[in-house]
């Protein structure tokens, strides 16, 4: 078995990891501006204002995760709850057929962790991005009908494993840094989605699953599932 702690290389070296995904930055920092000039205006927003910066800052946070990984296990991409387990049929244009797969829902919350992580070790079969609504992710429609952006997996047994980040009501971009034909590993960052949404994992049937809907998951440190 192995483990692996990963520690995120911040602006001042490998000593400080960055406690906010890049993607807050300019949030965070927009709020603390407009909190300075509006409270100079009228005090009492102030405390207003500071109270919506730490709550944005809390939002993209990205703390570190120790991850503990073997061959064939599935890692939760995302920190949130299982929405559902079912199974449907794979997204199309990400190197996967049209055949059935089980499908794991994870719904993250406005208080959830938003950056993602690689649930298995391989390479990047394809990228697809769907335009769409959008709807309550929490909801099992947001799955085919919002805004979403599909990536395949095969691992280096030639399994297949599929995620979707899934834009919600709130969400308003979704990022992935992938690349097709990318070596991955499990565990590490490789997006994330601004504002409340949801992640779909979607493994072979084949496949066992070791959660339920209603589980709370950590991202990079859950294991949500077993290639067999």
């Amino acid at each position: 078995m192995r483990y692996r702690f990963e520690r995120d290389r911040g602006m001042w070296g490998s000593m400080i990891p960055p406690l906010v995904h890049r993607e807050g930055w300019p949030f965070v920092i927009a709020c603390a501006v407009v909190t300075i000039v509006l409270g100079l205006l009228w005090g009492g927003f102030l405390w207003i204002g500071l109270v919506l910066t730490i709550l944005c800052y809390g939002f993209f946070r990205d703390p570190d995760r120790v991850t503990s990984w073997e061959g064939g296990m599935v890692l939760s991409p995302a920190d949130g709850v299982v929405r559902s387990v079912e199974r449907v049929k794979a997204p199309q244009g990400v190197g996967c057929d049209d055949s059935e797969m089980k499908r794991v829902s994870i719904f993250m919350s406005m208080l959830d962790v938003h950056v993602n992580r690689i649930p298995v070790k391989g390479r990047v079969l394809g990228l697809k991005y769907s335009p769409g609504r959008f709807l309550n992710a929490s909801l099992d429609k947001a799955s085919v009908h919002n805004e979403r952006q599909a990536i395949g997996l095969e691992t280096e047994e030639g399994e297949k494993v599929v995620m979707v980040q899934i834009a919600g009501m709130v969400a308003r971009r979704i990022v992935c840094d992938l690349k097709v034909g990318e070596e991955v590993e499990a565990g590490n960052r490789f997006g994330i989605i601004r504002f409340g949404s949801c992640v779909d994992v979607y493994m072979p049937l084949s496949a066992d699953v070791y959660v339920l809907a209603g589980q709370k998951m950590v991202g990079g440190e859950t294991r949500i599932g077993k290639l067999v």
